[in-house]
């Protein structure tokens, strides 16, 4: 592939805290299906033929724009003897599952949906669409859920940072409160105020986290960033999908939102920039309306994001003015999902989401190179495409199957990858050689028998383990027993945000 190259207002402080050692109470939050209309709205085009024919859950609903040839091409694959019957489990003998903890209380609806993790001394921070979850893993074999808090705004994407705790909203609610209630429809917002963007809450106190304040942003926040500096911690907000409908979520949105809290004074966190990276994509024909995630790895002042697109690299020294220095597109993404620098910055793993999360991709029809991780060269200048990187093993049709969110594990000399697939399990590989990676590790289930998706959301590595929340079986944790990763057990980490990469 030939890479291309081109170059709020604040809320007020939020008014509920729903917390317990045990069960927050509360309003159920609603089924992510309730965003899908945004996309199908917002995206439906001669390209999008199938837009209103999907209702499945997922990672916004990118299936929505594949095309009825594609849809049929990854739904319509035959099946081979080898998959795994349900309540199955097959993987290599050198990764273990050694606990699994199931969804509880408010969190067990299959709409429900776990996401994403970060990590803080002895306590693992688990997102759901309905709330999160701390757990207490200073014994990693028998972690004990020590909060549950029940705030629903999905895809709940969290991170900490210090005594705060930040949860992305990408869906409308009617205020920034925990018991608000969800306007799915774009049409619920015609004449009326709504609220999404970023919640804070302060954990100094793991047993009873305290919500703080709430800054809502454009179109809502799909991802976020941490960029820590001095005094203050930014926030990349990351959203996508504008509609003429929406009144804070106007095209082009060719932008991302920059949260500032300050760290003396969080309540008073604001929309401190709204850097558009775009300015010429009218002018290009492409579709770069926002961005699903992005990676910053400070130690080298530079952020990988995924884009409506695009993949990029920017400079982020000043951390409020990021600039992009490279561009690229693949013919064979579907959807830039997210993105991972290995250590000494010189190969990027970009991810393809096709399907959105919800699509059987993992067979041979729709193959290698698709819904698949591409792996490029970064000089300091410019990305080179080097090698795809996709799970060899043919999953159910029935399975929603795609790259996801992933971490390296911190083998000094070396770049070792475990990634999550969704209902593909977890794959472990080498990509040391950019342009030859290798699987070391893999551990699979067989189908979730629900009418929803399953599978692991994010799978990362922290302090010897590696910890996976699974959609809808709960938080697993795994150890890995491989002399290839044996030396990443003398890393370890005070603090984890995956998307805010620490050197090693």
């Amino acid at each position: 592939m030939i890479g291309h190259r081109w170059r709020r207002r604040a809320a007020g402080l939020a008014v509920a805290a729903l917390v317990s050692s045990g069960l927050a109470l509360g309003a159920i939050g609603t089924s992510a299906a309730d965003d899908a209309e945004l996309l199908r709205e917002s995206t439906a085009s001669e390209e999008c033929a199938n837009a209103e024919a999907v209702e499945g859950l997922g990672d916004n609903f990118e299936e929505n724009c594949l095309t009825e040839a594609e849809l049929a091409e990854i739904t319509e694959a035959p099946e081979a003897a080898s998959i795994l019957q349900p309540g199955e489990t097959a993987g290599t003998p050198n990764l273990s599952l050694v606990s699994n903890l199931p969804k509880v209380g408010p969190f067990t609806p299959a709409n429900a949906l776990n996401s994403d993790l970060a990590f803080q001394g002895k306590y693992a921070f688990a997102g759901n669409y309905n709330g999160f979850t701390i757990y207490d893993i200073s014994n990693p074999r028998k972690p004990v859920q020590v909060t549950q808090v029940l705030c629903p705004g999905s895809q709940n994407d969290i991170t900490v940072y210090g005594d705060l705790l930040f949860l992305s909203t990408d869906s409308r609610w009617t205020d920034e409160s925990c018991s608000a209630t969800n306007l799915p429809n774009i049409s619920d917002t015609a004449g009326r105020d709504y609220w999404e963007g970023m919640k804070i809450f302060d954990i100094s106190d793991v047993r009873n986290p305290r919500y703080v304040a709430a800054v809502e942003t454009k179109c809502g926040s799909h991802t976020h960033t941490l960029v820590p500096a001095e005094e203050s911690v930014y926030i990349y907000v990351s959203s996508y999908g504008p509609n003429v409908g929406l009144a804070d979520c106007q095209p082009p949105h060719d932008k991302i939102s920059i949260i500032d809290v300050p760290l003396d004074d969080p309540a008073s966190a604001h929309v401190a920039a709204e850097p558009v990276l775009f300015p010429d994509a009218a002018n290009q024909g492409g579709n770069t309306a926002g961005c699903h995630d992005i990676t910053a790895y400070p130690h080298l002042g530079l952020a990988a994001g995924a884009c409506m697109g695009d993949g990029i690299v920017m400079d982020i020294t000043d951390p409020l003015n990021p600039v992009i220095v490279d561009q690229v597109r693949d013919p064979n993404f579907a959807f830039w999902h997210s993105a991972t620098f290995n250590n000494d910055g010189t190969s990027i793993i970009f991810t393809d989401e096709l399907g959105g999360g919800s699509g059987p991709t993992c067979n041979p029809t729709v193959g290698p190179n698709r819904g698949a991780n591409a792996i490029y060269t970064w000089d300091g200048e410019s990305m080179e495409f080097a090698s795809y990187y996709k799970i060899p093993r043919e999953q159910a049709n029935t399975e929603n199957c795609v790259a996801h969110n992933g971490s390296l594990i911190p083998v000094p000399g070396k770049d070792i990858f475990v990634q999550a697939w969704y209902q593909g399990g977890i794959s472990v590989f080498d990509f040391t050689d950019p342009h030859n990676p290798t699987e070391i590790a893999w551990f699979d289930r067989g189908p979730w028998t629900g009418q929803s998706i399953a599978g692991a959301w994010s799978t990362y590595y922290y302090n010897g383990f590696i910890y996976s929340n699974e959609i809808q079986r709960g938080f697993d944790v795994f150890d890995l027993r491989d002399p290839r990763v044996a030396p990443a057990k003398g890393t370890r980490y005070s603090e984890l945000n995956v998307q805010t990469q620490p050197v090693y």
